[in-house]
């Protein structure tokens, strides 16, 4: 009997994985992987056996009762089964499920902790999730049910929506009924932590508009206090200046140094393309696991 160790791969790009889950990834014999994992992560078990067991709303995903099953399978007849959740595998992960599995089968496991979406798509907005005074509170929550029912509250001062990408215009209206003020200010960022992130800034009000920018791409909504713009930020309806500062944007993570031995894999990135007028695309950089001088994208998501 071998053991599971849980290992949470970051939003995005390859580099946003944590030291302590690159190793544990590295010491694989099998990768139970989910689908916004991002495929140069594949260099650090080169020799491992890779499985997708994906999962994407509103299309063909792997049951989880399956992925259980394969866990224990996997577990029972290797050393080592890593299991690759993309952000951090505690939230919105379907952890417990797994979990119970393995203790069921008296399989022994280790959690990797990671970051996850809310975390990346702050720092590509540059506008933190709390904000002295103003914002004490965060809820993370995930607005469709296992039923698919949307929902939405208002339990803090800053909600982060996963999952709401393809009712962005139903969220608004929800979140509305629920008690926000229709002119609350709205983030909405895609692909968070990719080089091809996307963001774009709105009012409860008018949160529909970016339902066609960010369509098809894994989103991320946050509402309330930690998208309200800073000292001297665009306010959401400035269209001239808005385009001004979707030029400037800094990208949000720091330059770093390589880690030492990492190898270094090349996809290429994305095409440009007009983006329409509300929305902030990251500036180009090389990513990876050794930080922006390591070349990654993730493809398949």
């Amino acid at each position: 009997m071998g053991r599971v160790l849980f290992v949470s791969a970051g939003p995005g790009a390859a580099d946003l994985i944590t030291l302590r889950g690159a190793r544990a990834l590295g010491q694989a014999d099998v990768v139970l992987f989910d689908a916004l994992t991002d495929p140069a992560l594949r260099e650090l078990a080169p020799d491992a056996r890779w499985v997708d067991v994906g999962k994407r709303g509103f299309c063909h995903s792997t049951k989880q009762t399956a992925i259980n099953a394969a866990l224990v399978r996997e577990a029972l007849a290797n050393e080592v089964v890593v299991r690759l959740k993309g952000g951090d595998a505690s939230v919105f992960g379907r952890l417990e499920e797994e979990l119970i599995a393995l203790a069921e089968a008296g399989i022994p496991y280790e959690i990797v902790p990671g970051v996850t979406a809310a975390i990346a798509a702050a720092a590509q907005t540059g506008r933190p999730l709390t904000r002295r005074g103003a914002g004490r509170s965060v809820a993370l929550t995930t607005a469709m049910t296992r039923e698919g029912e949307l929902q939405a509250g208002k339990s803090a001062d800053t909600e982060v929506f996963y999952m709401a990408g393809q009712q962005l215009a139903a969220l608004s209206r929800r979140l509305i009924a629920a008690g926000w003020a229709p002119d609350t200010p709205v983030s909405v960022v895609s692909r968070a932590g990719c080089a091809d992130a996307l963001s774009s800034e709105h009012d409860i009000a008018s949160l529909g508009a970016a339902s066609m920018l960010h369509k098809g791409r894994p989103t991320v909504v946050i509402v309330g206090a930690g998208a309200a713009p800073l000292a001297g930020d665009v306010e959401p309806g400035d269209e001239s200046a808005a385009r001004s500062a979707a030029v400037s944007i800094a990208a949000p993570w720091p330059v770093s140094t390589p880690v030492p031995g990492a190898t270094t894999p090349s996809i290429a990135g994305p095409a440009e393309a007009d983006l329409g007028e509300y929305a902030t695309k990251a500036r180009s950089q090389t990513l990876g696991v050794g930080g922006p001088d390591w070349s990654a994208q993730t493809l398949n998501d």
